[in-house]
Formats: structure tokens, sequence, C-alpha cells
């Protein structure tokens, strides 16, 4: 497979934001120290430079925050899990039957691309 040279730049539109996020899906278990670990912190930086200043979190709590993230980054819970480390935590959680601890939102905030303020909100569990 060829080597492809990183050049990345301002994420200006759709197209931009797409390629980014499959780039970051082929390098985001890129080993510390690499050249595809440099290349993707720069790319969780554009793209949620380019979320931040074209998207506007809908107003919903934060476990249905999370939902819809999930949805549009097509992670299942097992993928939560893979980031936090226990599945039947994250199931409590995405059930309205335990609250986020800070851990989980600052995880889920690096993994959905989330702002933790968004994450803090209180809500009712069930």
């Amino acid at each position: 497979m060829e080597k492809k040279k990183s050049g990345w730049y301002l994420i200006e539109n759709e197209q931009d934001y797409d390629t980014a996020l499959a780039r970051y899906e082929e390098v985001k278990y890129a080993v510390t120290g690499t050249v595809e670990h440099k290349e993707k912190l720069l790319l969780a930086h554009l793209i949620s430079e380019f979320e931040e200043k074209t998207s506007e979190l809908p107003e919903v709590d934060p476990v249905e925050l999370i939902k819809i993230r999930m949805e549009d980054f097509g992670y299942k819970p097992s993928d939560l899990a893979r980031e936090y480390g226990d599945k039947g935590t994250i199931s409590k959680v995405l059930n309205y039957k335990q609250a986020l601890s800070l851990t989980m939102i600052r995880k889920f905030s690096r993994l959905l691309h989330i702002p933790a303020e968004a994450l803090i909100a209180e809500y009712e569990l069930r």
C-alpha cells in the first residue's frame, strides 16, 4: 500500500469533513509516538474545530446526546465499553439507571466529540 503524505488543512466544508472523519477512523488506534498518532491528534483537532463552527448541539439530556453522537459515528455500546472498560456500566448509563461519572464524561467527550460542558447537565435517572 502506498504511504499517503499527510497534507491536512483547515476543514472548510462537508466533503473535507467526511474525508477527515474517514482518515481518523483509519488511524484512531495508532501507537503513541508514530506519524499516524500525530496525524490522529491533528485530525481530532481539525474535526472538533469544524464541528464547533458548524453544528449546534440539540437541546437534549446528556444520555440522549451520547446516543445521537454514537449514531453519527456508527458506534455501538461495545465501542463505548472498549473506551471506558465496562459493558455493564455503559448499559446502565444508556438506560438511565446510572449517572455519568467524571471519567466517562472525559472519555466520551473525546470519543464522541461532545463538549464536556454538554455532558455535565443534570438529568433524571429511571
